[in-house]
């Protein structure tokens, strides 16, 4: 039987987890796979081990593995390959394949500007995109391309990108730069899945500044639009090829 194991990332807010754990159970209203199980890379329970096993025990003779992350970093690239190679091994009988993020899409970026509010914006507006952050340089190019995309849809006067972690500018010279600027209106925008240390960090900083120019934006959480781009990668990954092994 076709097993589906949802990875999320994880959080130390139980929140996080919890939104987590609710837009996976949605998706998995849409696919058509008799075993579907969510389970977490860190900080919150269960593991990808108990996860898999979980699948195993549910009588499971394939399954698709799907990071719920947004873009392709080291998560996805390293981390969660290491602890699938793990699974793998201990059930060499079981073919496991591995799907891709949600990456670059024009549906999430539809979200972003939904989440910004376009009945708000005045004529003198800027967006500061804010990423998690990763020292791959293929996250900065992707993040890039969604900060255009964003810029397409909406004309802003300029969109800027930053990041909360290993990686710059930094979101605190992302804010200083643009405070620097005459715009009117700077909108910050999470891109971040869920809520969790990082947004209420984003929350504290822009409250202390009490910049009035200055309007956070929610993170993108569920929304339907997403839960079809989800559904499509869960699709990908149970027509891939199983992997052989995720040690490059």
């Amino acid at each position: 039987m076709q097993a589906v194991l949802y990875i999320c990332h994880g959080s130390r807010v139980k929140e996080a987890g919890e939104q987590a754990r609710f837009f996976a159970e949605r998706c998995m209203e849409k696919v058509d796979a008799p075993i579907q199980e969510v389970c977490f890379l860190e900080l919150t329970e269960p593991s990808i081990e108990e996860g898999f096993r979980r699948c195993v025990e549910r009588g499971a003779t394939t399954v698709a593995a799907v990071p719920v992350l947004l873009l392709t970093a080291a998560h996805a690239k390293e981390d969660i390959p290491q602890e699938l190679e793990k699974v793998r091994l201990e059930h060499p009988h079981i073919p496991l394949t591995y799907g891709r993020p949600l990456g670059v899409h024009q549906d999430i970026v539809s979200i972003l500007l939904e989440r910004i509010g376009p009945e708000r914006i005045g004529e003198d507006a800027m967006a500061l995109l804010v990423g998690r952050g990763s020292s791959d340089p293929d996250v900065k190019r992707d993040f890039r391309q969604i900060a255009d995309l964003l810029q397409e849809t909406h004309p802003f006067q300029r969109v800027d990108v930053s990041y909360l972690a290993a990686a710059e500018p930094t979101f605190e010279q992302g804010l200083a730069a643009a405070r620097e600027t005459s715009h009117q209106q700077i909108f910050v925008v999470p891109y971040l899945l869920f809520t969790g240390l990082l947004m209420k960090g984003m929350e504290r900083t822009i409250r202390k500044l009490a910049d009035e120019r200055i309007i956070l934006c929610e993170y993108l959480g569920y929304h339907d639009k997403l839960e079809r781009v989800m559904v499509e990668r869960v699709r990908e990954a149970i027509d891939s090829e199983p992997v052989t092994s995720f040690i490059k």
